[in-house]
């Protein structure tokens, strides 16, 4: 089973926020995993103090761990992820004890679980082992297979076991934006037991973060990088880890580093993307499962925000903007007029119990509205010795299916276009995520001039697949993850774009290396 992207950026308006909604559109604010091989933990006083809603699992069964992570006979996608692959929590804290045993126990689907969640929007964080396996190696070349590879540097051993560490905070470290840690810019007396730093000699990510720094004289660690963060996408999570210890503290400057360090981590989740812009009258629905691999299609998880737009031109009467919900479960609609719409911040809502909703909009203005379906159903959580086990109608872990229509009209008389549009559907983009090519099919209905191509995160154009008049065909294109140089692209989160004469339509595909 492949593992989803979240949805697709439209270039034309794409907007990016930070983060000002809360826990709004996803289930919880943490998940602390303690699986195989790492410390199980079930308590987490920063969690507890910054008033968090977070889940936890502490087993040494892989079953267990598999069960929650990758999937379960009631949970295709694992507690992670969303059916279109989107986080369902704001961040994943990783504790210590081994990294590449644990990251082994995972095994390689369970690894695109975490890696998935990051690229598709949560942050990271991680003590000692967790820091490890954001790492590509603890090694001076070659990749670990066991880590996630996710900050694309390298970690290097202290070698320096169960005893208590200083840190130096860097000047200018966003930590200082939470506490100001007495203000003498250090920190002292932080557990370590084996952890890493981060090595600024090789490979080293120039976007990378120096929070905190080493103070353990006569080590190599002295001075190296004990703390730090890395965002490799507005549409990534942000990475933020850290070599020790201070996650079990209850009080004082360490409560407050780790508390910092979760609260920089969440200030850093992926911006909201909008799935599709609606057509005049055409009902959209979304009713595919994770095993589908139509993300843009893809059923809606409990306590998710899917976004979308409407482009109203001038003088409209009306537009009137209908949910059908999957019976027996409650949606809410939300439509704003300048930006993503959420529940206290949108414009209009409907929030009534059920899933069929309606709201009207007399004169509204032209331009871009935003529109948000909320599956506001979810699951009972209890906790166990191991973790926590769902009970209620768990139909919503693989996701509700529903039928959004947006439908206006105007006063004035359209203008009959000269030409005829062009017509083309994409079919789909799989497997996505992929590490070696993935493939794109389009059902042309045009001889229009046609080109196709590959885009970063950021825009820039990496490799053209197609120039050409298609005609009335299906045609495949396949992308083998280089550059119009033949060089290998790193990992992250690309764009298949289609152009055909007056028509552009996005696919977002994850490469993962």
């Amino acid at each position: 089973m492949k593992i989803n992207g979240a949805g697709i950026l439209l270039f034309s308006f794409a907007i990016l926020i930070t983060n000002c909604y809360g826990t709004q559109g996803f289930y919880k604010d943490l998940f602390m995993d303690g699986g195989v091989k790492l410390t199980s933990r079930i308590t987490l006083p920063a969690a507890d103090s910054l008033d968090f809603d977070w889940e936890f699992l502490a087993t040494e069964s892989e079953t267990t761990q598999s069960s929650v992570m990758i999937e379960s006979p009631d949970d295709e996608n694992g507690a992670l992820l969303y059916p279109d692959g989107a986080p369902r929590f704001r961040a994943f804290y990783s504790n210590g004890g081994s990294a590449t045993r644990h990251g082994n126990s995972l095994g390689e689907e369970g690894r695109n679980r975490v890696r998935a969640f990051y690229y598709n929007g949560g942050s990271y964080t991680g003590s000692c082992a967790g820091a490890f396996l954001a790492s590509i190696s603890y090694l001076s070349s070659g990749t670990c297979e066991a880590y996630y590879r996710i900050w694309p540097g390298r970690t290097a051993s202290t070698g320096l076991s169960d005893t208590y560490t200083g840190h130096f905070i860097e000047t200018g470290s966003p930590l200082l934006d939470y506490f100001d840690f007495g203000g003498d810019m250090y920190i002292d007396n932080i557990y370590h037991n084996g952890g890493c730093f981060a090595r600024e000699d090789i490979d080293y990510p120039p976007e990378t973060e120096v929070l905190l720094l080493y103070d353990y004289s006569g080590r190599t660690m002295h001075m190296k990088p004990s703390c730090w963060a890395y965002k490799g996408s507005a549409m990534t999570g942000r990475i933020v880890v850290i070599g020790s210890h201070p996650e079990g503290v209850y009080s004082g400057e360490r409560l407050n580093l780790t508390e910092a360090i979760f609260l920089y981590a969440l200030d850093g989740i992926g911006a909201p993307t909008v799935k599709v812009e609606l057509e005049n009258g055409i009902p959209r629905t979304m009713d595919r499962y994770t095993s589908d691999s139509l993300p843009d299609f893809a059923r809606i998880g409990d306590k998710q925000y899917h976004h979308f737009t409407v482009d109203l031109p001038m003088d409209v009467n009306e537009i009137r903007v209908i949910l059908n919900g999957e019976s027996g479960f409650d949606f809410n609609l939300y439509i704003d007029s300048t930006d993503f719409a959420f529940e206290g911040s949108a414009d209009f809502s409907d929030l009534s119990p059920g899933a069929d909703k309606v709201i009207s909009i007399i004169e509204p203005d032209a331009g871009i509205w935003f529109i948000s379906v909320e599956c506001a159903s979810t699951v009972t959580a209890t906790p166990v010795s191991w973790g926590y086990e769902y009970s209620g109608d768990l139909a919503v872990l693989d996701g509700l299916s529903y039928t959004i229509t947006a439908t206006w009209d105007t006063t004035t008389v359209a203008v009959p276009e000269i030409d005829k549009p062009t017509d083309f559907v994409i079919e789909g983009n799989y497997p996505n995520p992929f590490n070696s090519s993935t493939r794109l099919v389009v059902e042309f209905d045009s001889s229009d001039e046609t080109e196709i191509d590959i885009l970063a995160a950021d825009g820039r154009l990496v490799k053209n697949l197609y120039r050409g008049c298609p005609g009335a065909n299906e045609m495949e294109f396949t992308w083998h993850a280089d550059d119009n140089l033949g060089i290998d692209a790193p990992s992250g989160v690309y764009f298949f774009r289609v152009r055909s004469g007056n028509k552009q339509e996005i696919k977002r595909a994850l490469l993962i290396r």
